[in-house]
């Protein structure tokens, strides 16, 4: 069968687009690939346009992507630097924003201003949250548009089922076809892909809980118990602290934001934490909101929480009950 473009066939159709050089000011394209020859056919043009125009040209890889792909540079190689900050597989989502908007500023101190990334978001692969990684590509769209950044995303197509490849597809303005890039007309905008991931039930929800709490009316009181709770649960005291500072913010906005009373379940195992928070109020339709701060900066002003959240628990789902919104947090205990 012959493929097509949007599942990274080899007879795909041309882009008359050339890879981005000194005036392309941005782009997010993603390479589906199918062995290494096709990968490095992409990954050495890009990166040699962005030493050619003086950008900030980083690998955000795993080390044997990374020393396959700098390979491919010779000599040039020296030029390249490894960051795996600035995609999954070194720092959650506000982390790796946070990343990216550092080289940004590097760029413009020390040269042209301008970013160019290979990096590897990791959907597909056992050790990667898979929404959160759908996620993070689609919140790129928002978070990070008409910043000087070009990055190119890369899946091993062998690796994704179909659902995950037409979330790649989903979550890219463009296409890397060999060494040309493809305008990709089944790029969708990042909201509706966040809101279209389905979520389901934590298995660890279906255990006792080790905190219910039901129709808490004042803050101070959900926090205590919320504080209590995880204490008992996680014995690493910087890790607990971490965990109840999203919480309590979280807690925070569900008095601040919706309406009380709210309501806080936490389940665990020793290796695992689920912790939910439900307010009364009227629901809440942002699905990217808390991959930046809410008010920029500017932290003293607060719009925190859902930040905290996505930056210190693994995982993050708001879930809109049509009466008050849910916050799901999880993560991993070492």
């Amino acid at each position: 069968m012959n493929r097509t473009a949007a599942d990274g066939g080899a007879h795909a159709p041309r882009s008359a687009h050339a890879w981005p050089a000194a005036d392309a000011g941005h782009g997010h394209a993603a390479l589906l690939y199918a062995d290494p020859a096709g990968m490095l056919a992409a990954t050495t043009p890009f990166l040699q346009a962005g030493l050619d125009a003086g950008d900030l040209t980083v690998l955000a890889l795993r080390p044997e992507m990374a020393e396959l792909v700098g390979g491919a540079l010779g000599e040039r190689v020296g030029a390249v630097e490894s960051d795996v900050r600035l995609c999954l597989l070194g720092a959650r989502a506000p982390d790796a924003f946070t990343a990216v908007r550092r080289a940004v500023e590097r760029s413009a101190a020390t040269g042209n201003g301008r970013l160019r990334v290979v990096g590897e978001p990791g959907l597909g692969r056992p050790d990667v949250d898979a929404r959160e990684a759908v996620r993070f590509e689609a919140a790129v769209n928002s978070v990070l548009a008409g910043a000087p950044v070009w990055a190119l995303c890369l899946y091993d197509r062998q690796l994704l089922d179909e659902t995950q490849v037409a979330q790649v597809v989903a979550t890219h303005p463009q296409l890397a076809v060999g060494d040309a890039l493809l305008d990709n007309p089944r790029f969708r905008e990042p909201a509706s892909v966040i809101r279209s991931l389905p979520v389901p039930r934590d298995p660890l929800e279906r255990t006792p809980p080790v905190l219910a709490v039901d129709g808490a009316t004042v803050l101070a009181e959900l926090r205590s118990r919320l504080r209590v709770a995880l204490v008992a649960a996680v014995a690493d005291r910087a890790l607990h602290e971490d965990l109840l500072l999203a919480v309590s913010e979280v807690a925070a906005n569900a008095f601040r934001h919706g309406s009380p009373p709210v309501s806080a379940r936490l389940w665990g195992d020793g290796r695992r934490l689920v912790c939910t928070i439900t307010d009364s109020g009227r629901g809440f339709d942002d699905p990217l909101a808390g991959f930046r701060p809410a008010h920029g900066e500017d932290l003293g002003r607060g719009g925190m929480g859902l930040w905290l959240a996505r930056k210190l628990w693994d995982s993050v789902d708001l879930i809109d009950g049509g009466r008050g919104l849910t916050v799901r947090m999880s993560t991993t205990l070492g």
